[in-house]
């Protein structure tokens, strides 16, 4: 994907992000003042941390979208996942709170005040977070950027989270007044494990995690089946962003000239990009066939 093209994408999904959780956040906030509902506090502590977590991630992205220099070789792209680790710190906090604040209401129960303003908040809010999710999943499969996944979790939580309050609300309205600290309790756990979920996937990125298998065997199936190719090994890849890195060694006939290997090596890697249609950075060794033959040997042998 060109760079322009990844920008436009991650910087749309930002905007509508900050632009839908706003607008949440100014009818929670009215709707817990008026009724002192926990459970409606715990979903506008969320949003808060949500745009806060959207906003580092815009200012981020910005940094990620950064072309390589000479300090940065290999570009900005993991500031994205520095950005993901930031959303999960964020989000397991408010998760905290949320329980603190859950607890608390257990012991001590508050009869809820404009009851039926908080359901028609919390169905605003599930609209809202609906074409957030929306958009960033129309972001995600042009762009698989880590950072708008990592918001893409969360938000989906939070169709969860504004639906669970909805029902809080409507069994206080029926004197059930547990429901509320036990349903925000419940919103706090589901906080806290999308957090670690997110600092999970960022941690694979820093510390540039292999891609996914099926990937690989894809890209190996694809470097096997040129001509020239009799075989590959040591292949390695990661991410960074948007950016996938790929390394590996093309087993060639040993008469090979040296410009035909060169030539090879460069089908091998528009064969790879076509059939990813990504960025890709690809770095490729070519071994003598006999050479890599006796290396396996040797390796058997020691084995």
């Amino acid at each position: 994907m060109h760079q322009r093209s990844y920008e436009f994408w991650v910087k749309t999904a930002s905007i509508v992000t900050m632009v839908m959780v706003s607008l949440m956040i100014a009818a929670k906030c009215w709707a817990w003042l008026a009724s002192g509902s926990a459970s409606m506090l715990g979903s506008l502590t969320d949003s808060l941390m949500d745009i806060t977590a959207s906003a580092m991630s815009f200012m981020v992205l910005g940094y990620a979208l950064r072309p390589a220099d000479d300090d940065h070789r290999f570009g900005h792209g993991k500031a994205e996942a520095l950005a993901g680790l930031g959303q999960a710190a964020f989000i397991a906090g408010s998760g905290c709170l949320l329980a603190f604040h859950g607890i608390e209401r257990i012991f001590n129960p508050v009869v809820l005040n404009h009851s039926m303003l908080g359901v028609w908040v919390s169905i605003f809010a599930i609209a809202c977070t609906l074409v957030v999710v929306y958009v960033q999943t129309k972001v995600i499969k042009h762009t698989e950027s880590i950072a708008i996944k990592a918001d893409s979790v969360h938000y989906k939580g939070d169709l969860i989270l504004n639906a669970a309050v909805l029902v809080a609300i409507l069994l206080a309205q029926n004197g059930m007044l547990y429901a509320d600290p036990i349903f925000a309790i419940g919103v706090a756990g589901y906080l806290l494990y999308n957090s670690w979920d997110i600092a999970r996937q960022s941690a694979d990125h820093l510390m540039d995690k292999e891609l996914p298998d099926e990937e690989k065997a894809s890209i190996v199936l694809i470097a096997n089946s040129h001509k020239d190719v009799f075989g590959v090994h040591d292949v390695r890849t990661r991410q960074g962003g948007k950016v996938k890195f790929i390394q590996m060694h093309l087993e060639l006939e040993d008469q090979l000239p040296l410009i035909r290997a060169h030539y090879v090596a460069d089908e091998v890697v528009a064969m790879i990009q076509q059939e990813f249609n990504c960025e890709m950075d690809i770095l490729i060794h070519q071994d003598p066939m006999s050479l890599s033959q006796t290396s396996a040997q040797l390796s058997e042998s020691q084995n």
